[in-house]
C-alpha cells in the first residue's frame, strides 16, 4: 500500500506545481501536453495583461467573459490534473465502458487528436481575445498606415482602412466560432428530437415529419439563406445563428430516424414498454442516449459547414454589418487588393481552412472511434 501511495503523492505534488506534468511523465502526451500548455499560456496572459484582466471585470460583457475564462482555465486545469491523478488508480481497476473504448480509439488517431488540439486552442484564443489583441478591431489609423505589409508592429499587416488585420482576425474568430457552435446546437437539438419522434412513433407522424424534411432539403440552402436574411432589415448575430440553425437540422433528423428505426425493436426498448414507461420517457431517456454517437459526429462536421456558410454570407454582404469583423467579411474586404495587399484576404481565408479542416478531422476520428466495427 505504501509503495502505491509514494508515486501517487509525487504526482499530486507535480500537479500542484505544473498541471499536466504528471500525465506527461506517465506517457499521456495528448492530455498532459494540452493541460500544461493551457496552464502556462493562461498564466502568461494573467501576468502580462494584468491591467486589462483587472479592468475587464468592470468592462463590457466580452471583457468579463475573457477575464472569467482566464480564471476558469487556470483553476480548471489545476483541478483537472489533481483529480485525474487521484482517480487514475480507481479508473484502472474499474470496468471499461464503451465510451472509454471510444476515447482510447480516438487517442490512437493522431491526426484527429491534432485537430482537436487546434479546435481547443482556437476557441480559447477567441474567448480571451479582448485581453491579448494588440489593437481595437474597429480603430482606423492614419492614411499612411493603409495597406502596411506584415511587420513587427502589425503582425499580419493592415487593411485599406488602416485597421490591424491580426486583431480583426482574432475578434472575427469569436463571431465565426460562436455562430457555428450555437447554430449547430439548434440544428442538432431540433433534428434529434424530430428524428427520434418520427422513428419511434412511426405512422402518420413519421410521414408528416419526413415529408417536411424532404421539403426543406429540396430548397437550395444558400439561396434560402440569402432570401431569409435579405427579408429582415437587421442583420444581427442572433438572426444569423437562428437562420443557419433552423436550416441545417434535416440531415440530423434523417440520421437519427434511421438509427431509431433499428433501436425500437431492441430488447431494452421492449422491456421499457413492458414496464409501462411513457413514450416520452422512452424516447428521451432510453432511445436518444443510444443514438448520440452519430449525432456527435454530425455536429462536429456541421460546425465546419456552418462556418463556411457564414463566411459565404459575409462575403456576399449579408452577414454582420461593419465594423463588426468576421472571417468572411475580412476576405470580402480584401478581394479588391489581392495583388498589392494579399494579406487582407489570405490570413482570414487560411483561418477558415484550418478551422474547418480541424473540425472535419475530429469528425472523422469520432466516426471511427464510436463505430466498433472500425476500431483497430
Amino acid at each position: 500500500m505504501t509503495d502505491r501511495l509514494g508515486p501517487r503523492r509525487s504526482r499530486l505534488a507535480l500537479s500542484a506545481l505544473l498541471p499536466g506534468l504528471p500525465q506527461l511523465v506517465v506517457g499521456r502526451w495528448g492530455v498532459g501536453g494540452l493541460g500544461l500548455t493551457v496552464w502556462v499560456a493562461f498564466l502568461a496572459v494573467l501576468l502580462t495583461r494584468w491591467a486589462r484582466f483587472a479592468a475587464g471585470w468592470g468592462g463590457p460583457l466580452d471583457h468579463q467573459i475573457a477575464s472569467l475564462t482566464v480564471v476558469a482555465g487556470l483553476l480548471g486545469t489545476w483541478g483537472w490534473s489533481m483529480f485525474d491523478v487521484s482517480r487514475q488508480a480507481e479508473l484502472e481497476r474499474s470496468g471499461i465502458s464503451q465510451w472509454k473504448l471510444a476515447a482510447e480509439a480516438f487517442k490512437k488517431n493522431r491526426i484527429a487528436v491534432i485537430g482537436a488540439v487546434v479546435i481547443v486552442w482556437v476557441y480559447l484564443i477567441a474567448l480571451v481575445t479582448p485581453l491579448i489583441a494588440p489593437y481595437d478591431p474597429a480603430m482606423q489609423g492614419p492614411l499612411m498606415g493603409r495597406l502596411v505589409a506584415p511587420s513587427g508592429e502589425f503582425l499580419l499587416g493592415t487593411d485599406h482602412l488602416s485597421r490591424d488585420v491580426f486583431s480583426r482576425m482574432m475578434y472575427g474568430a469569436r463571431i465565426s466560432l460562436s455562430i457555428g457552435f450555437v447554430a449547430v446546437g439548434i440544428s442538432v437539438t431540433i433534428g434529434t428530437l424530430l428524428g427520434a419522434m418520427a422513428g419511434y412513433l412511426g405512422g402518420w407522424i413519421d410521414a408528416v415529419v419526413m415529408r417536411f424534411v424532404d421539403m426543406v432539403i429540396s430548397f437550395p440552402r444558400l439561396v434560402l439563406l440569402i432570401a431569409i436574411v435579405a427579408l429582415f432589415d437587421t442583420q444581427s448575430i442572433f438572426l444569423i445563428m437562428a437562420v443557419l440553425g433552423f436550416t441545417q437540422w434535416p440531415g440530423t433528423a434523417r440520421i437519427v430516424r434511421g438509427e431509431v428505426l433499428s433501436l425500437r425493436e431492441q430488447e431494452f426498448v421492449e422491456a421499457t414498454r413492458a414496464l409501462g414507461f411513457s413514450r416520452r420517457r422512452i424516447i428521451l431517456r432510453h432511445v436518444i442516449p443510444n443514438v448520440l454517437a452519430p449525432v456527435i459526429v454530425t455536429a462536429t462536421l456541421g460546425i465546419g459547414n456552418v462556418i463556411v456558410l457564414e463566411a459565404g454570407l459575409s462575403f456576399l454582404g449579408l452577414g454582420l454589418q461593419p465594423p463588426t469583423p468576421s472571417w468572411g467579411s475580412m476576405v470580402a474586404d480584401g478581394r479588391d487588393f489581392l495583388l498589392n495587399a494579399w494579406w487582407i484576404s489570405t490570413f482570414p481565408g487560411l483561418a477558415i481552412v484550418l478551422t474547418v479542416v480541424a473540425f472535419n478531422l475530429v469528425g472523422d476520428g469520432l466516426r471511427d472511434a464510436l463505430d466498433p466495427r472500425l476500431r483497430a
